[in-house]
């Protein structure tokens, strides 16, 4: 397909527009984009595509509506399910780290959880000055494993640490000030800010972007790979085996307070 060529596409849980050299990947799952299991399914199609695609060198990831996502779907969380969440969700995490594409997170809204590790192993991401930002899983007596891998490179070990064994949010001005996110502007800027990142980034050899970005991390990559293999492990082998654990999601999903046993 020649640069000219547009395409877009509706699925149940994404919307993606083609104009090369830009993918444009929109998550679609209202009210707060959850990301389930078809999302993660069609996530990891749509990336393949893209990869495959010579004329492609920029993948633009936002949200439908006011958010961007609220993370993955807690109901994924159940210990008959939990494998193979981390399974396919890391899936579609290892191959935005993988790929060859310049990578460019948009949020606005909540960006919680799942979707905060999307946006975190993105290359860039843009904010609005409110959005709320956070990895909030240790209050359901889990731990975010993308996170606790991946963190600490981009924002240092004491904030990585005070962000995820305390769960709380942080608005997008102080995602930005952390270097959590690239940039925070105010909501009615955002659009501009964001398509003068990637008319700049088109303009460039994607050959160029391509071999610098490996470059770039391929020190990191290693070590991520390894992390969160050992992060995976733990949380199946130790984590999903506490009492908490267990307790923290059912009193998500029955609405309920939690009532931490310590085991």
């Amino acid at each position: 397909m020649g640069t000219t060529d547009v395409a877009s596409s509706i699925s149940s849980h994404l919307i993606v527009g083609t104009h090369p050299p830009v993918v444009r990947i929109s998550l679609r799952n209202p009210p707060l984009n959850v990301i389930d299991f078809p999302m993660m399914d069609e996530l990891a199609r749509t990336l393949t595509e893209a990869e495959g695609r010579t004329d492609v060198s920029i993948l633009v990831f936002a949200g439908e509506g006011n958010d961007f996502s609220g993370g993955v779907d807690i109901a994924a969380h159940a210990p008959d399910k939990v494998e193979e969440m981390l399974a396919r969700f890391h899936a579609v995490i290892r191959m935005l780290v993988g790929t060859r594409k310049v990578t460019v997170a948009v949020a606005r809204g909540r960006c919680l959880g799942g979707g905060a590790e999307l946006a975190l192993v993105c290359d860039m991401a843009f904010t609005t000055d409110d959005a709320e930002w956070g990895f909030p899983e240790v209050k359901l007596g889990c731990y975010p494993p993308v996170a606790v891998t991946a963190l600490s490179a981009v924002v240092g070990q004491k904030r990585a640490a005070e962000l995820i064994l305390s769960g709380r949010t942080i608005t997008g001005r102080d995602a930005a000030s952390i270097g959590l996110a690239t940039r925070s502007v105010p909501e009615a800027e955002l659009g501009a800010v964001v398509e003068g990142c990637v008319a700049s980034l088109a303009q460039l050899s994607p050959a160029a972007l391509a071999v610098a970005k490996k470059a770039m991390y391929a020190w990191d990559a290693v070590h991520f790979d390894k992390g969160l293999a050992r992060a995976e492990k733990i949380y199946l082998e130790e984590l999903m085996k506490t009492e908490d654990a267990k307790e923290g999601i059912e009193a998500f999903l029955q609405r309920r307070k939690p009532v931490w046993k310590g085991r």
